[in-house]
């Protein structure tokens, strides 16, 4: 019988409505604590609130950190498929590899962000169904490239290789492909095909449900479902009452310029003291999703990275 996995946490940074030197001490304060992994957003407008708030691109945000940083791995939450051409991103993600000394974790998706495509000219297609059917090409061929492998694209695809090659392999010998989304017909299917983590978002029972979808799916592509690493996205501000949170909760929204009932969805956020977390995290280990990436907004809550570090994440691992 296996051992069950222990249970995890990374942090995805907010890259909106920041300075650089907050953005970068939070980022190492991440590390410090020992979470698993980090992640920001890539986008290149802001997504909550006005649009035109301050906001970092992401490739560079991640080589910064990837020499600011010691052992927290490092990804995009995740990667816009229609920002860039894929043998780019297998460059890219290649050299974040080597830069962070192994480091790196490729996190992508079909992208939705229209007002960011508009604005700069970015294809968007026709709908999402044809941006998810690029993504499911684009992460086949970025796998082989990172694989040493050489890509020809087939005949009427969204993309046109000609036996492209790439030097030098990552460091990692496997580096994970990280997909975000819960489409069940094309974005699960394409994570049973070569997705290494899936990060979903919604209550425990919607991502056990979904779950289902995925392992469906992996027995149609011959894929154990087993190596793939479940996420789920989640919002968590740590104090020693629910009111306490909740009023740091609004204080984030209001620095970026929304208003808080615009971001509250089913699951999230989570708010209260570090038990009522714990407890919650549990819910989400129960149903198949062992590691959690939190989102931290600005100005970011120093208060509740230390705490669901030091005291939640012990009483969820049954350490305290």
């Amino acid at each position: 019988m296996s051992t069950p996995r222990p249970f995890t946490v990374g942090i995805n940074l907010w890259s909106q409505a920041t300075s650089w030197p907050d953005f970068l001490a939070a980022a190492q304060l991440a590390d410090r604590l020992g979470y698993e992994h980090l992640w920001t957003w890539d986008h290149l407008h802001a997504i909550i609130g006005d649009p035109q708030q301050d906001i970092f691109e992401a490739y560079t945000t991640l080589g910064a950190w990837a020499s600011a940083t010691k052992n927290i791995r490092l990804g995009l939450m995740v990667g816009a498929n229609t920002f860039r051409n894929p043998g780019l991103v297998a460059k890219s993600i290649a050299t974040l590899d080597h830069a962070s000394n192994g480091r790196a974790i490729l996190g992508i998706g079909g992208a939705w962000f229209d007002y960011e495509h508009e604005h700069h000219g970015f294809e968007f297609g026709a709908s999402v169904g044809e941006r998810l059917d690029w993504l499911d090409e684009s992460v086949a061929a970025v796998r082989a490239l990172l694989d040493g492998k050489s890509v020809t694209s087939p005949a009427g695809g969204h993309y046109h290789f000609s036996d492209l090659k790439h030097a030098p392999l990552p460091i990692q010998k496997h580096l994970p492909i990280m997909i975000g989304g819960n489409g069940r017909t094309k974005t699960l299917r394409t994570i049973a095909r070569n997705g290494d983590m899936w990060n979903g978002f919604g209550t425990p029972a919607v991502l056990q449900e979904l779950d289902g979808v995925l392992r469906e799916h992996c027995t149609t592509e011959g894929r154990d479902q087993s190596d793939i690493v479940r996420t789920s996205n989640l919002w968590i501000v740590i104090r020693d009452t629910v009111a306490e949170a909740q009023a740091v909760w609004e204080a984030q929204a209001k620095h970026n310029k929304v208003d808080v009932a615009s971001i509250t969805e089913p699951g999230r956020p989570l708010l209260g003291p570090p038990e009522v977390i714990a407890a919650a995290l549990r819910e989400y280990a129960a149903a198949g999703f062992d590691c959690a990436i939190v989102e931290i907004p600005a100005p970011y809550d120093h208060e509740t990275l230390e705490r669901l570090a030091g005291e939640v994440l012990p009483m969820v691992n049954g350490t305290r």
